[in-house]
């Protein structure tokens, strides 16, 4: 597979998978968009497979369940610089297929993703987000959500199963390194201090989502609680 960049990104061109045997078609391509010429893919590192290997650093592609990295990046950290990248859906499109993968429709969903939705994950990596060698980066995509009328999924979904997610663009990115990249993901208009509320409000979220928020940016040092509204805690934030 090969990749071109125009003004929206990064686009799919054609499929030329390489060491992606077995994956999922989301994991494969965003390997296949990371590649540089030298990389090694699928090299076993302290115990580990890790995705590519660039010179010293390990790169991990984590589509998903970010917390299943603790044992991993436990092991590599402390004598590997790690690069997670993470996708985000910011537009979506829903492709149901028959049982076989013939197209019966496709329409965008409404949803878009943004780049605090990764709290959702990262709340699950608070002991490890400011180690020196970790760097996580939140790939802004355009993807395909590929459903299948294979009678495997759900009596909810009426049998239809979530078969794969596919890669049409990378449109963007965020890096998380430093306690300044995790607060970046906050709004612009958030008051300082402010409640879970508030915070849920503008970043059009679930207020569970927000707590995580929260939780993960007080447990960085990033926020710190300073009294109270009524009866939610008023966060403020901690800048170096």
């Amino acid at each position: 597979m090969t990749g071109v960049w125009h003004d929206a990104g990064w686009v799919m061109r054609q499929l030329m998978p390489i060491g992606t045997l077995g994956e999922k078609s989301l994991h494969a391509a965003l390997k296949e968009w990371a590649a540089q010429p030298g990389d090694r893919f699928e090299v076993t590192v302290d115990g580990f497979v890790i995705d590519v290997v660039r010179g010293e650093t390990l790169l991990e592609i984590q589509t998903r369940h970010l917390y299943a990295m603790k044992r991993k990046l436990a092991r590599l950290l402390p004598a590997h610089p790690v690069r997670i990248l993470h996708p985000i859906a910011r537009e979506k499109w829903i492709v149901r297929e028959t049982a076989v993968g013939q197209p019966i429709s496709r329409r965008k969903s409404p949803k878009r993703g943004q780049p605090g939705d990764a709290f959702q994950e990262l709340v699950r990596l608070t002991d490890w987000l400011l180690h020196p060698n970790l760097t996580i980066e939140l790939l802004l995509t355009q993807e395909e959500e590929v459903w299948r009328d294979d009678g495997q999924g759900s009596w909810r979904r009426k049998g239809w199963s979530l078969h794969d997610h596919r890669l049409l663009a990378v449109v963007g990115g965020v890096t998380l390194a430093q306690r300044a990249d995790f607060l970046a993901l906050l709004p612009p208009d958030l008051p300082d201090p402010f409640t879970n509320r508030q915070l849920a409000e503008r970043l059009r979220c679930r207020p569970a989502l927000a707590q995580k928020v929260t939780y993960t940016l007080r447990h960085i040092q990033a926020l710190a609680v300073v009294g109270k509204e009524g009866r939610s805690q008023l966060h403020s934030l901690q800048i170096e």
